[in-house]
């Protein structure tokens, strides 16, 4: 390898770091979204983000599929696989997931879970004191742990789910006092709502996000949900719930080979048939 310098040509193809804007926390219609992966990545797209990942309940597949579709139709945005897992300590989301984690383990062996698959464990919504918030104390305690299979990369600073409650304003100087990166993102259940709460971050792709924790050099920019935004999506999310219990009995009925729409192309079908193949262009019939 020479040691000589760089020529303006190699230089010039070799991208500069620049602020990146990622939303690390989205749902699909495969869990309790309510929009399907083609709406997330046109809006995904619309909003100028950089990056966007796909973090539905115990599940990786319409995270996989988003992944495909945005590589296979040549999209300016990378898509991370990942995963919120439920926890009997609250919610873990997992970033650049090669495998679904099961649910109901502790929180304590869910985040070792994820980085024995080299992935990132991200604390979500953080401090409330329902099941599904991880408590203060559980955060302290995963972070006194000896091992560092056991630290999470990040907690969520921001949520605008759970931003209006009190809980929720100690997060950021938690993290500050633990030490541990804060990110934030849209936790967004429609399509609408992607790209309105990001984490920034300095870096060449998606894949810079990991020294960026580790140096907790990130920010965020977002403004909580509104109760009766909230209320509106509860709504739509039961209504959805019952279309879903419908289309899956009526295919059973019918014997049709297919059930509820899972947000992709071969969503529909039973048992379930992505082809990557199918994801290079945009799909409005997913069964």
């Amino acid at each position: 390898m020479s040691d000589g310098p760089t020529s303006t040509t190699e230089a010039a193809s070799v991208e500069a770091p620049r602020a990146l804007r990622l939303d690390p926390h989205i749902h699909t219609l495969a869990s309790d979204g309510i929009s399907d992966v083609q709406a997330i990545l046109q809006v995904a797209l619309a909003r100028g983000l950089d990056g966007i990942a796909i973090t539905d309940h115990e599940r990786i597949d319409a995270a996989v599929a988003a992944k495909a579709m945005a590589e296979g139709q040549g999209l300016p945005l990378e898509v991370i696989v990942g995963e919120e897992i439920s926890t009997r300590g609250g919610h873990l989301i997992g970033l650049f997931m090669q495998a679904r984690i099961r649910p109901w383990h502790s929180l304590k062996r869910s985040v070792a879970m994820i980085h024995e698959q080299g992935g990132l464990a991200v604390i979500a919504h953080p401090l409330p004191p329902y099941l599904n918030c991880a408590s203060e104390r559980a955060i302290r305690g995963l972070m006194a742990e000896a091992d560092p299979i056991y630290h999470p990369d990040a907690l969520e600073g921001f949520n605008p789910t759970t931003a209006r409650m009190r809980w929720s304003h100690k997060a950021p100087a938690l993290a500050e006092e633990l030490g541990i990166a804060a990110v934030a993102g849209s936790d967004a259940h429609k399509a609408s709502n992607v790209g309105s709460t990001v984490t920034i971050f300095r870096g060449r792709s998606v894949d810079d996000l990991r020294a960026a924790l580790a140096a907790r050099d990130t920010a965020w920019d977002g403004q909580p949900y509104s109760w009766a935004e909230q209320l509106r999506m509860f709504r739509q999310q039961q209504r959805k719930n019952v279309a879903a219990v419908r289309d899956e009995l009526f295919g059973k009925i019918r014997r049709d080979g297919t059930g509820r729409d899972l947000g992709y192309p071969g969503g529909r079908a039973r048992p379930v048939r992505f082809d990557p193949a199918s994801a290079s262009t945009p799909h409005e019939d997913r069964s």
